[in-house]
Order: C-alpha cells, then structure tokens, then sequence
C-alpha cells in the first residue's frame, strides 16, 4: 500500500499543484473536510452560482497558514477566483474518496504535507531586484538585502544575505576584469579547502565579502599584510563601522580597505552607465544576469536568482 506522501505527491504532479492558485486550494479544502463523513460530494462545495468552490478565501488560508507558522502571504484570494479551482477541487474530491476506500485519511498528515509545499514554494522563489528610478541605487539594493534577511529569518540556519552579497560582488568584478582572471566558488566554500587567502584573489589584492565582521575575519587580513597583499573587506553597510573598529583594534588602521556593498555596486553602475540615467537600467539588469549565471554554476539553490523588476 502507498504512503500517505506518495499518494499525495503523485496526485500533486498529475495536478500541477506547485504554484499559489492550487496550493490555496488543496490545503484549505483538506482542513475543510476534517471533520466531513466520506464518500465527499464535489457539489456540495460549490456556491450557489457553481461558479466558485466554497469556503475559500484569502483570511482563513492566513489563519491555516500561521497554525503551521508560516506568515508570507501566498493569495490574497485564498485562490476563490483562480482559474481551474472548480475542475481541481472536483479531482482532490475524488481523490480522496478513493483514497478512503483502501484506508482512512489522516487528514491532519495530509493538511502537513500540504503545508510543506507552500514551504517550498516560498524557499523556490527568487529575490526581487525593483529598480525603481526614483530612488538611489543603494536603496533599491537595501530592499534586495532586506527579502533576503527575512528568508534568513524564516529558514534559520541558511546564509542568504551573505551569499546574496558575495555573488554579486562577483558579477560586478565579471563586468570590469578580463575573463577568468580571477575564481568564482560557491558561497559555502570555505577559504582554507580552496588554498585561498579570500573570497576572491585578484593580483595581489584580496577581497573578503561578509555580512558579520569578526576577529576571524581580522586575522585573515593580517596574513595578507604578512603575505605582501591588499585585504579589502566588502560588507552591507551596517556593519562598515564594525569592521573599521576591529581593523583598529587589531592594530591595523589605515591598511585595511573596508567597502559598503551598496555603495560597491552603485559606483560601477554609474561608471558604466557615464552617469547617464537611462542607462542605468540596462547596467543593472546586466550585473543581475551575470550574478544569476554565478548562481547557477556554483549553488544548488534556485531561489537564490535575482529576478530584475524595472521601473
């Protein structure tokens, strides 16, 4: 006999349910037939005009949602008004009587499986780059690093920020230095496996990018001073001053470069653009392209793509 994840997972890919319309759906149909006696009948989850499935709406997913912790938002609708709710809804409904007639259906499991998917669905969803001409390059940057801080938050244990921040000083070093004079690595990689003496080794300058400036980090850019090298740290810019502190502390004052990745980022995007604002734009979807390249050649996770969003 199949397991509960198998039967609902195989029904899901039948059904294409992966995006907000029929995961809305699926998980507030299953908590509204909990306490129901089977066999189901689809018409009596109709509304009067059989043009929408009943008891669907945008605050009680919310509430279902939150009890399974989870406060994105996915439809503003609950998906009432989605395009092909009725033929799904008509197709669960015989999926689950089908399914109690080999076994009962632990619905609450079901409720759990489908929660995971919605999950999912936001830890596959890219970061949005609005470029919005009305505001400052840096403050369009702000907003990115802000999705990215709260899928941090959200997903504890993951380093989003920081491999956000590191790819795209990445992309932007692409734009300006001849190809492969220089290696790209995958956020995770630690510098001590790959011989390197940073996130990026170019000449005899040596690039560290981080989110939270530590001792560890300080004494990184001692080895490079001892080694003949230039450290410069790139961080948000938050945390410039901290990093600046720990240089001085460290007895390293004035040999140390330290760089707010806004401030990194918008530079060249002028310079490329010769301060020409309508052509700022086209930079910026450009180091956006070539930062969804790195991510797809060195990450495994998809939602770490930026999707470019002009104004």
């Amino acid at each position: 006999m199949k397991s509960t994840e198998d039967r609902l997972r195989e029904f899901q890919t039948q059904n294409n349910i992966a995006t907000k319309g029929p995961l809305s759906l699926v998980i507030q149909f299953t908590r509204l037939v909990r306490d129901k006696e089977f066999p189901l009948n689809s018409d009596d989850f109709q509304t009067s005009s059989k043009g929408q499935v009943a008891g669907l709406g945008g605050a009680n997913l919310k509430k279902i949602l939150k009890e399974h912790r989870i406060t994105q938002q996915l439809s503003a609708e609950g998906g009432r008004t989605s395009r092909g709710s009725m033929g799904l809804m008509i197709k669960y409904v015989d999926f689950l009587n089908e399914w109690h007639k080999e076994e009962a259906v632990d619905l609450v499991a079901v409720e759990e499986f489908w929660a995971e998917q919605v999950r999912e669905y936001f830890r596959n969803q890219p970061f949005i780059l609005t470029a919005d001409t009305s505001k400052t390059i840096g403050a369009n940057l702000d907003e990115l690093f802000e999705q990215a801080r709260k899928r941090q938050k959200q997903n504890p244990g993951t380093q989003y920020l920081g491999t956000v921040l590191q790819h795209l000083v990445a992309a932007k070093l692409c734009l300006i230095m001849p190809e492969n004079s220089f290696e790209i690595h995958g956020a995770s990689v630690a510098d001590g496996p790959t011989d390197r003496n940073g996130d990026f080794v170019i000449n005899n300058t040596i690039i560290h990018c981080t989110t939270m400036p530590g001792a560890l980090l300080i004494e990184k850019c001692k080895t490079n001073l001892r080694n003949g090298t230039h450290p410069v740290i790139i961080t948000i810019f938050d945390r410039v001053h901290t990093a600046l502190n720990l240089a001085e502390d460290a007895g390293l004052a004035g040999r140390v470069e330290v760089w707010d990745i806004q401030q990194f980022l918008s530079a060249n995007v002028y310079e490329h653009s010769l301060f020409d604002e309508s052509k700022r734009n086209s930079t910026l979807s450009d180091i956006i392209s070539r930062y969804n390249n790195i991510v797809l050649d060195t990450e495994t996770d998809p939602s770490l793509r930026i999707e470019f969003d002009a104004k």
